[in-house]
């Protein structure tokens, strides 16, 4: 049986993949989430998303994917390893995302071409929104950066054709700040940052409710949050890891609710396997 079973969850409450029904709303993940949908609504074009590993990034983008795929006006396609060797490469998939036939053999420029003209027919005889959204930005090609700042003019006196969403760690900031021509571009800019000690308590209550908790009192003590806020710095996935860490010494230690104590053994045994001093 399943640890989570044996305190009476339905599922795991702290897994780190990025299972949008888990995703935690924070305030900053709220006013993101709503800039993103004004900004690509509007079509305005280049909106960034940066943070640190661990804030929530890749999360919220699956949470925008959904609210978007629900949409008929939008056509919403993501990348998620946008690692490429050559233009084409890149190009192919780009066009085969949006199911642009470009024919065998075709160039960059053959490329290029084929996307344009999609997205003129989606975006001005379709009346449709094409969205890309890129994870992970910070490691593509210099070249991937150039194509897609071609992209980007493509546009009407109102708006542009393709709205770009770039989600990517802080060292994607300062390569864009490299490429004034990239960088002026940018509609949006929004950095996520680490949860507050309330909101870590917050996340934590939401999550154990998703997953199926319903005891009248919570199962966290709030010095355990605290302790466990203090450890992680707020970064939510570093926080999901030690409360599912908390969660099965609950269980290991025959406990009812994770203390300080718990979530102190569980610090000092994090840090043994990181190989860190406690």
């Amino acid at each position: 049986m399943s640890y989570y079973k044996l305190i009476g969850l339905d599922k795991e409450p702290f897994s780190t993949s990025p299972d949008p029904a888990f995703l935690f709303l924070s305030r900053e993940h709220r006013a993101a989430l709503c800039r993103l949908q004004i900004a690509i609504t509007l079509r305005r074009g280049l909106c960034v998303l940066l943070g640190d590993v661990g804030t929530g990034k890749t999360t919220l983008s699956r949470r925008l994917a959904q609210i978007l795929s629900e949409d008929s006006s939008m056509i919403f396609r993501m990348i998620l390893n946008p690692y490429f060797k050559t233009e084409e490469q890149f190009l192919s998939r780009v066009a085969s995302l949006f199911h642009v036939d470009v024919g065998s053999g075709g160039g960059a420029p053959d490329y290029m071409e084929a996307i344009e003209r999609f997205l003129f027919h989606a975006g001005v005889e379709q009346g449709r929104t094409v969205v890309l959204l890129v994870d992970e930005a910070q490691i593509l090609p210099d070249f991937a950066f150039e194509l897609l700042r071609i992209l980007l003019n493509y546009e009407t006196n109102e708006y542009k054709m393709l709205q770009l969403v770039l989600v990517g760690q802080m060292e994607l900031l300062p390569r864009i700040g490299r490429m004034a021509n990239f960088w002026d571009r940018i509609a949006l800019k929004y950095v996520l940052n680490p949860l507050g000690e309330e909101e870590v308590r917050e996340m934590v209550d939401f999550r154990l409710r998703q997953a199926g908790y319903r005891g009248a009192a919570p199962l966290f003590t709030n010095e355990a949050i605290n302790r466990v806020w203090r450890h992680t710095q707020g970064y939510p996935r570093r926080l999901a890891m030690t409360c599912h860490n908390c969660l099965e010494a609950l269980v290991m230690y025959e406990k009812k609710i994770v203390d300080e104590e718990i979530v102190a053994r569980v610090i000092e045994t994090e840090r043994k396997n990181a190989g860190l001093q406690a």
